[in-house]
């Protein structure tokens, strides 16, 4: 039985990045959320963990269904069932800005996520398909707050941050963006004038800043380790539900 439980540990943190009480947390997630149910006509022929593993697995090394099949004993079309049903119950819980929310600091920034649906994406400055996605992080635990739907990547952050409806979740909480988030309604580093310098404040102000709102970009590193979030194969919905399930891992491995 040790045994068993050794091997499961080493599949699971080196094919998923957490550690098993992490995977079992996820586990947990994904059962209260009714991920145990049985498509139509017949059960499942692989049980709720192992099917779970299949998602995360999917989502750090982005394996094709193909290569996911053999490894799990399964078709990929079985594989393909497995992501699409359960890759939406691991999103995860966007945080709504309690009362102390003057407390706390959150930081904004987009990514490029490069993408096969052209639908989703655009050819933007990095000659790529890709789509924008905005992130929260919060300043201090840089857990991930809430993460927006992607639109194209050919989007500025203004305009990605005012069509993902994530404001509402930032009423009262101070919020820092960078210089691309002007009138936004966060904290943004100060401006050049035409023809005049920074004043010394100013400088020092912007400064500070930069080392705040680098946690973001850490962040967004740190989730981009999921490899699903550097080449989407996924189409539709496919990509919002990649976010959302790896910013949820991100936040098991962080927090546990």
């Amino acid at each position: 039985m040790a045994g068993v439980l050794c091997a499961e540990r080493v599949w699971v943190e080196t094919f998923t990045g957490l550690r098993l009480p992490q995977f079992l947390g996820l586990l947990k997630v994904v059962r209260e959320r009714g991920g145990d149910g049985t498509l139509r006509g017949r059960p499942w022929s692989l049980p709720l963990a192992e099917r779970v593993l299949i998602v995360a697995v999917y989502y750090r090394t982005n394996l094709t269904m193909r290569q996911l099949g053999p490894l799990f004993g399964v078709s990929s079309s079985t594989v393909c069932r497995v992501i699409q049903r359960l890759g939406p119950l691991l999103a995860v819980e966007p945080v709504s800005s309690a009362a102390e929310g003057t407390d706390r600091l959150w930081i904004v920034d987009g990514t490029l996520v490069p993408v096969r649906d052209r639908k989703v994406g655009s050819s933007s400055r990095n000659y790529r398909f890709s789509a924008n996605v905005q992130v929260i992080v919060d300043a201090d635990t840089r857990l991930v707050v809430a993460a927006a739907r992607p639109v194209p990547g050919t989007a500025a952050d203004a305009h990605a941050w005012r069509a993902s409806g994530l404001s509402q979740y930032c009423q009262g909480v101070t919020v820092l963006g960078d210089g691309a988030y002007l009138n936004c309604g966060m904290v943004v580093p100060h401006r050049k004038r035409p023809h005049r310098s920074l004043l010394p404040g100013e400088e020092e102000d912007n400064a500070a800043h930069r080392k705040v709102r680098a946690r973001v970009e850490h962040v967004i590193g740190r989730m981009k380790n999921y490899k699903i979030l550097r080449d989407c194969r996924q189409h539709g919905d496919g990509l919002h539900h990649a976010v959302q399930a790896v910013a949820r891992m991100h936040n098991l491995a962080l927090a546990s």
